[in-house]
């Protein structure tokens, strides 16, 4: 089917680091998603040209990881837009607990940012004079939501369905469900009839069900054995490091590893790399690393928890240099890891 958005919706679509952002111009003007903190004013100029000096007036995101409201606090600043957010997240916002909204525990930035509304699950609101229901979207992140147009066919699906998959789920690293979550999420995509998807990531589509059986595919591979899991989501932060800083120095990257509790947490899932047993929970004390951000990444806020060099992280950075060498996803130069 043909990926047609109606009139008053526009996509900027912004690759891996930032999040796909979602335009409405009617009554009112909204933004839904609004990308990683860094490129937080190319957001902004994105959003300037299109509105063509009109206001900002409402804000809206699907779920609450840094590349999908990174950019809130700088719109807010810029336009005072009213603004909504899963209902199940609101009170680690008023309280801003980084640790309960993922961005210490994945070594992510996101500035602080406010919220007037909140959405859950059976809510509707209107975006761009069209009727939008929300709904639940549990599995990479167990709050996130879906925006739904029955009128036109348009799902909003965030990280919940990508052309080629999903996103990284989460929960099964902190030993919660999520594979069940995920499954449960698409079935209930499968029955929306929906004829174009706006993913959080990637080009907008029409093959729903290609994508959809992508997706299933996917998954099975994944809850097929866990150890795939915190392997992907192991590549995925270091990727998403990478498209942050565009390199990495090779002899950093144990030490950066170290720094992020996700990592660990999926090295306890992985427990060997490359054949050889990993147990993050007894790495020894002996050294203590305390080096300072050179970019005030929220990589190194964990004073709590020094990161220490060691052997399981050596082999992991290894591993996973490798398997982002092999997929041709970065490159090696010398003694750095560059974004490819």
């Amino acid at each position: 089917m043909t990926a047609r958005l109606p009139a008053s919706m526009q996509v900027f679509e912004r690759g891996w680091l930032s999040a796909n952002n979602v335009l409405f111009i009617g009554e009112e003007t909204a933004l839904v998603d609004s990308g990683y903190v860094t490129h937080a004013p190319q957001t902004l100029a994105l959003v300037r040209h299109a509105l063509g000096g009109r206001a900002l007036d409402r804000l809206v995101n699907t779920h609450l990881h840094s590349d999908h409201c990174g950019g809130n606090a700088a719109l807010q600043a810029a336009y005072g837009c009213h603004t909504a957010i899963p209902a199940a997240e609101a009170g680690k916002v008023a309280a801003w607990d980084e640790d309960a909204l993922s961005y210490r525990a994945t070594g992510q930035q996101c500035p602080r940012f406010g919220f007037d509304a909140v959405l859950a699950p059976g809510d509707a609101l209107e975006l761009g004079g069209l009727r939008w229901q929300v709904l639940g979207a549990p599995g990479h992140d167990p709050h996130a939501l879906l925006l739904f147009c029955a009128e036109e066919g348009v799902l909003i699906a965030g990280d919940a369905l990508w052309e080629n998959g999903f996103g990284v789920i989460f929960p099964e690293l902190a030993g919660e469900p999520g594979f069940e979550e995920t499954r449960a999420t698409l079935d209930l995509i499968g029955t929306l009839d929906a004829r174009v998807v706006v993913p959080g990531h990637g080009r907008v589509f029409g093959d729903v069900p290609g994508a959809l059986a992508r997706a299933y595919s996917r998954l099975v591979y994944l809850s097929g054995d866990p150890r795939r899991n915190a392997e992907n989501a192991v590549k995925v932060l270091v990727k998403f490091l990478l498209l942050e800083r565009q390199r990495i120095a090779l002899a950093d990257l144990p030490v950066l590893l170290a720094s992020i509790p996700v990592v660990a947490s999926a090295l306890r899932m992985i427990g060997r790399v490359d054949g050889e047993p990993v147990h993050p929970t007894g790495y020894a004390h002996t050294r203590r690393v305390d080096r300072a951000a050179k970019d005030g990444s929220a990589v190194h806020a964990f004073n709590e928890r020094p990161p220490v060099e060691n052997d399981q992280y050596d082999a992991l950075a290894t591993w996973a240099t490798n398997a982002l060498v092999r997929a041709s996803a970065a490159r090696i130069d010398g003694p750095w890891l560059l974004d490819n």
